[in-house]
């Protein structure tokens, strides 16, 4: 469980708030995750919007809350927690109504969404890829100085090694670029994965029984983005895909998961640009 020490925050002020209080950005999956979990407990939060695309991820304020530059953040009377399974697990401890971790499986379901958090970077590469263009520079070299700079680049008291695993992926992204073959290898992890929980659901009616619980929050959104990206899912694991929709169309999912009209229309010329080209995720990936 990562919870932050005063002395790796900078942000004194989250430490003398109360209640429940969620930094997050709308288009990230991580911040989705946290959302439709509460909205599924009914969880009350106070919202505290960041925006990625304008690089505020890299501001004084928020590395000073949040060291990683990452979100979401939970701050929950003036603890400040900055791993998002983490966040869901504690908060399905706090607020028990509604549960979505079966008592006495938490170890073994951390244990699964550490494996989701695996491949974290993995979905990053198919979507910075796949959905609206992002630009040679998805993050420029100032807001990435301000990321080296800022925030006490500590965790737990201890330099934290995840922050150089975030800026080698941005700045690998500036000069080499999504490559062709990190997109297959990511894709085959991913198509790996979900021939997993196609076995598994072919058991039960959700990930973990036959109940809903935040396993199936965590991989709805990730399937849902990878979906957005022109993944096949009906052809490559149909039963899968029979277990997302109804999930995805429920209104705790879809409140968080639609996208304007706007970054549709992006994503959508996109996608035909690519398939003009010969260059879909399908086919750099072999699909």
């Amino acid at each position: 469980m990562v919870q932050l020490l005063e002395s790796d925050i900078l942000t004194k002020e989250v430490l003398d708030w109360t209640g429940v209080h969620l930094f997050h950005f709308e288009g990230s999956s991580c911040s989705q995750k946290a959302r439709v979990f509460m909205n599924l407990k009914g969880i009350e939060w106070e919202s505290h919007p960041i925006n990625l695309g304008t690089g505020e991820n890299y501001s004084e304020y928020y590395l000073g809350i949040n060291p990683r530059g990452l979100v979401p953040t939970l701050v929950q009377d003036g603890e400040v927690h900055i791993e998002s399974n983490d966040i869901l697990i504690l908060l399905d401890d706090r607020f028990p109504e509604n549960k979505l971790i079966p008592d006495g499986v938490e170890n073994k379901m951390a244990e699964l969404l550490r494996h989701e958090d695996d491949l974290h970077l993995d979905l990053r590469t198919i979507t910075f890829r796949f959905t609206q263009p992002r630009g040679k520079e998805p993050r420029s070299k100032d807001t990435l100085q301000n990321y080296r700079d800022r925030g006490t680049g500590r965790v737990r008291g201890e330099k934290d090694a995840h922050k150089d695993v975030e800026l080698k992926f941005w700045e690998t992204a500036a000069t080499v670029g999504i490559t062709d073959d990190a997109v297959h290898a990511s894709a085959a992890r991913f198509k790996d994965t979900l021939n997993g929980l196609a076995n598994q659901l072919e058991r039960t009616g959700y990930l973990f029984g036959n109940d809903l619980t935040v396993l199936d929050i965590a991989w709805v959104i990730y399937v849902n983005r990878l979906v957005r990206c022109g993944y096949p899912l009906e052809r490559l694991h149909p039963k899968v895909d029979e277990w997302f929709w109804p999930l995805r169309e429920r209104p705790e999912f879809a409140q968080e998961l639609n996208v304007s009209p706007a970054v549709q229309k992006a994503v959508d010329e996109n996608h035909a640009r690519q398939r003009r080209e010969g260059k879909t995720l399908v086919d750099v990936a072999g699909l």
